[in-house]
């Protein structure tokens, strides 16, 4: 029977309670230390039953209770000193306050993600994309960036994993209780839902609006599961990642144009938009229908202002993590866009095609977001480089090291990555500051004055720590899927917590090689069971994606192996992996271990994690490891090689794997001093904290996102938007004769001081006749390129340099020269190109024009060079 009406029951606080609801709203308390400490204190059991959610726990707990803490004097204190410190969080300067240079009224950053990882006790999250998005959010709020989240709120969220007793992965869809999470319902100014619709084929489908209080910035869920929609559209919004192709390009498009409709429905006007990954492309397709609609602009128009002011994060290093739709499926759900913009079936495809004329490739929204931005970035230096090559052929003829994507290295929020008792340890010795100090900051240089006994005595403390909760959860899941007694037994005395421990725990796709240490059982066994007792346990967890059947036989692989060779005490595999198993990893482990095929890690941050709790990393060169300091802190598993023989390259490193194990590793974790303290580990110890703690940070990969990608953005737009959008409409106009006569450029000749064999740092003068047709020389970029010529005759690695316009000769060519030189010696060459450019225009490569100097019919002159007086010499 369906109920007349339904309420929303909560607890009966009493008064001298009340900060307790407000502390429980805002996840502040998630990096928070003491507030955790305190909802722990008002009842332990259910503060862990409730997985760590306040909410449901003050929905849950005894009146009684209630009443007896009410009357206790210390917990009392202890409330109100946790609600002096959010008080003062929420209120205090910031960083942005500090160093953003005009900012415009009610400045703004919308940052959409699909996934956000920001607490155990809200699973809208899959893995390493989900917890980058929330710590990005976390450290938004810590340096005080207008910033505001935007996702959509899954009933069931990710799956929750269970083993059979073949051990091979099961998965449970709990229902997402979300009344009972810290979650606040939008409702406008009559109390009613917030609510929002988004056009699909024949219908419209609506969503209502929850917030998440996430510090200081607010992250707004988009929530389909409602009426007056039909039971297919409730299930949009069912599960993470689920579903056929059909279901993905739904809630991608209740991502990207629902969150764009869910913005202007919340009154927010960002004047930047950040799409961390593509799954929110549809955006941009949304935000040009408004403007055309709401300011009269024409679709380039739109278009431009658009661009200008939106930022894309790529995360996928193979381009077979890009979501990819048919053109069919485009034309049928997004269709209405191509006939309210005024373009052909062709050219609206296009906007998604690496190739606009290849009628045939199917639509890339990696492609439309590249496209539909003025700032894209990889999430390392390494991903930055496979990203220019992955996506090189929108820039067919640029040099893939100019190909407009930069990178900003990931980072992780360290006050929810490092155990409190470190945490302690690092506030005591080094101030409350050193999560958010630079890499400069002299505060580092303290690292080491902390006394090697504290924190070898505080790492074993937290290994221990580890072991207790691993057996715990162990029992659970036996006992759950009705294991025997003897299983349970088992389970319970499963790694020793005085023995070097490895941690292996990510998403268990196939290129991760979770198996990898598992190629030589015999050498792999001496390692584990030490002749001499040093002996050495793995701990493991991880999810495959619920289709991955692969992934699942890793998964079932490790388990058997286990078994099979009576190393299941010694090798764990820890159940149902979350933010919460991952916290006792990072800070209880010894070593963290990483070894994907490279370069297909795209960044990696469980080993930032652990590096901030003093973990040495023993991993691939892939993702950021690759630009760490992997000798001082830790150990490289190869050289950075690149194979194509896979299954040479699991031989080969495997076996460096296990020679690391042997000689380095091992030995060193197990030469002790006197006091039983391992005086060279704890040295590799403090330099972890030290090097890494700073570099790979979020305040810092903020700080870059902001000063790179977000003011600038706002002050474009803020530019083009002047004036009723007078410049922005005057950039479109001025793009729209620049592709129209773009052909009629011709580079006719090209003279030389002189033409002999060059000395180093010889100058050399160069002039150039160039007819630009219709165009003027300030549309232009004329650049000289010069760089060495490899064995391909190519140039390589080069550089460019703009020439100086010197006026028109009687035939309307333009002339340019400038004074150059040669800083090295061997095999050099150059060419000569043009470029747009425009004051508003973001980067001179975002229109995609380029002419290089065709070398059968540009005319080469020698001697006869006029100086070019007052010129600099540029040296390459």
């Amino acid at each position: 029977m369906r109920p007349i009406r339904t309420f929303n029951v909560t607890p009966t606080l009493p008064a001298s309670l009340a900060p307790l609801r407000q502390l429980a709203e805002n996840i502040h308390w998630d990096w928070d230390v003491g507030t955790i400490d305190l909802f722990k204190r008002l009842d332990p059991e259910l503060w862990a039953s409730s997985r760590y959610n306040p909410i449901l726990m003050l929905s849950t707990i005894s009146q009684d209770r209630l009443q007896a803490v009410a009357e206790d004097g210390g917990f009392i204190a202890q409330m109100n000193h946790a609600m002096g410190r959010l008080e003062q969080y929420l209120k205090a300067q910031s960083w942005y306050d500090a160093h953003r240079a005009n900012p415009t009224a009610n400045e703004c950053y919308a940052y959409f993600s699909m996934e956000f990882g920001l607490t155990t006790c809200l699973p809208v999250y899959s893995g390493g994309l989900g917890v980058l998005a929330g710590d990005h959010l976390k450290t938004a709020s810590d340096l005080g960036l207008p910033l505001v989240g935007v996702g959509l709120l899954y009933q069931e969220g990710y799956f929750a994993q269970y083993l059979n007793a073949d051990g091979w992965q099961q998965e449970r869809y709990p229902i997402n209780d979300f009344y009972n999470m810290p979650l606040t319902l939008e409702r406008d100014s009559q109390g009613n839902e917030l609510r929002i619709s988004v056009d699909y084929p024949g219908r419209k489908v609506y969503a209502r609006i929850w917030r998440v209080d996430v510090g200081r910035v607010p992250l707004y869920l988009l929530d389909t599961n409602i009426e007056p929609n039909a039971p297919h559209d409730q299930d949009i919004c069912d599960r993470l990642y689920g579903g056929d192709i059909d279901m993905r390009i739904h809630q991608e498009m209740m991502l990207g144009i629902g969150g764009v409709r869910m913005l202007k429905a919340l009154d927010r006007k960002p004047s930047a938009y950040h799409l961390n990954e593509g799954h929110s492309a549809f955006l941009a397709l949304e935000r040009i229908r408004m403007l055309m609609d709401d300011q009269n602009m024409s679709f380039i128009e739109a278009q431009q202002l658009a661009q200008a002011t939106q930022l894309f994060t790529t995360h996928t290093p193979v381009p077979a993590g890009i979501d990819l739709f048919p053109p069919e499926k485009i034309f049928h759900y997004l269709g209405h866009y191509a006939a309210r913009f005024g373009l052909s079936h062709e050219h609206f495809l296009g906007l998604g095609r690496e190739n606009d004329a290849d009628n045939d490739a199917p639509f890339s929204m990696a492609v439309l977001a590249i496209k539909m931005a003025s700032f894209v970035n990889g999430v390392s230096k390494l991903h930055g480089a496979v990203s220019r090559t992955m996506f090189g052929g929108l820039w067919p003829d640029l040099p893939v090291d100019e190909v407009p994507i930069t990178s900003i290295t990931n980072g992780v929020h360290a006050r929810s990555c490092v155990a409190k008792s470190t945490q302690q340890l690092y506030d005591r010795y080094l101030g409350a500051e050193w999560d958010s100090a630079g890499i400069d900051d002299a505060l580092w240089n303290k690292v080491s004055a902390i006394p090697d006994e504290e924190i070898w005595r505080n790492h074993e403390s937290c290994r221990s720590h580890l072991v207790v909760s691993v057996r715990d959860r162990m029992y659970k899941a036996v006992k759950e899927r009705g294991g025997s007694h003897l299983e349970m037994e088992r389970a319970q005395e499963v790694l020793d917590p005085s023995i070097l421990t490895i941690g292996f725990a990510r998403r268990f796709a196939t290129y991760k090689r979770a198996t990898l240490f598992l190629r030589d059982v015999e050498r792999l066994r001496k390692i584990v069971e030490n002749s001499l007792g040093r002996r050495v346990q793995f701990v493991i967890a991880g999810k495959a994606h619920p289709k991955d059947i692969p992934g699942k036989e890793l998964i079932r692989n490790i388990i058997h192996f286990t078994r099979d060779e009576g190393l299941d005490r010694s090798i764990v595999f820890v159940p149902n992996y979350d933010i919460h198993v991952a916290r006792w990893m990072v800070s209880g482990c010894d070593v963290w271990l990483n070894n994907p095929r490279r370069p297909r890690e795209a960044s990696g941050t469980s080993g930032m994690k652990a590096a901030m709790n003093g973990l040495p990393n023993l991993s691939v060169l892939d993702g950021w490891w690759d630009e760490a300091d992997y000798v001082a802190t830790g150990w490289p598993i190869g050289n950075g090689e690149d194979y194509d023989d896979q299954d040479y390259q699991d031989e080969v490193e495997a076996n460096d794997l296990y020679e690391l194990l042997e000689t380095a590793v091992v030995p060193l974790f197990y030469e002790r001093d006197g006091h039983g303290i391992p005086r060279g580990w704890v040295a590799k110890m403090k330099a972890a904290i030290r090097l890494n703690t700073p570099a790979f940070n979020t305040a810092r990969m903020l700080q870059d996102y902001a000063n790179l990608g977000y003011f600038a953005a706002s002050d474009r737009g803020r530019q083009l938007v002047a004036d009723d959008y007078a410049p922005a409409k005057a950039l479109a106009q001025w793009q729209s004769e620049l592709h129209q006569h773009w052909q009629q450029i011709s580079i006719a000749e090209i003279g030389l001081s002189h033409d002999v064999d060059l000395q180093v740092n010889e100058p050399l003068q160069v002039t150039a006749r160039v007819h630009l047709g219709h165009l003027q020389a300030s549309d232009v970029s004329v650049e000289f390129y010069q760089g060495g010529v490899d064995v391909d005759g190519e140039l390589r690695g080069g550089r460019a340099t703009a020439m100086v316009y010197r006026g028109q000769d009687p035939d309307g060519s333009s002339r340019y020269n400038l004074n150059v030189a040669y800083g090295q010696s061997g095999l050099q060459g150059f060419s000569l190109r043009v470029l747009p450019k425009h004051e508003h225009l973001s980067s001179s490569y975002l229109p995609r024009l380029i002419l290089w100097a065709d070398p059968d019919h540009v005319r080469i002159v020698i001697g006869n060079i006029e100086s070019a007086p007052g010129l600099a010499q540029v040296t390459a």
